[in-house]
């Protein structure tokens, strides 16, 4: 059982590493990626200012990372992308595109959210 526990400690390092690893690549070469977090405290700041239910709450902040998420897998598709179809291509452009509209899905779902809670 401790050797379970250990590896299964082993594996969840990793994936933290890996993961952080991810997050700085991307913060170093993708501008949208800092836009989008600045927006996201300045969010989730005025999500813990003002009045707001618990749930409310909640909403606003997961959606948050929706986008940063998003904002992420845009960021691997593109690289995948520019990896493996240097030429343009009908079929790389949509796929960029593609993932784009996901982030701009994210961002309206979180700006819905806003909308409905302030003027609701």
């Amino acid at each position: 059982m401790r050797a379970f526990v250990q590896s299964e400690w082993q594996r969840f390092r990793n994936t933290c590493r890996w993961s952080w690893q991810g997050w700085t690549a991307a913060w170093a070469t993708e501008k949208s990626l800092r836009q989008w977090t600045l927006v996201n405290i300045l969010s989730a700041a005025l999500a813990l200012m003002l009045d707001l239910s618990t749930g409310e709450r909640a909403l606003i902040l997961a959606l948050g990372l929706l986008v940063l998420a998003a904002e992420l897998a845009n960021t691997a598709v593109e690289s995948v992308v520019d990896l493996v179809s240097p030429e343009p291509s009908a079929l790389a452009r949509k796929a960029k595109d593609c993932g784009s509209a996901c982030v701009a899905l994210a961002a309206l779902a979180g700006g819905l959210a806003w909308a409905v809670i302030l003027l609701g």
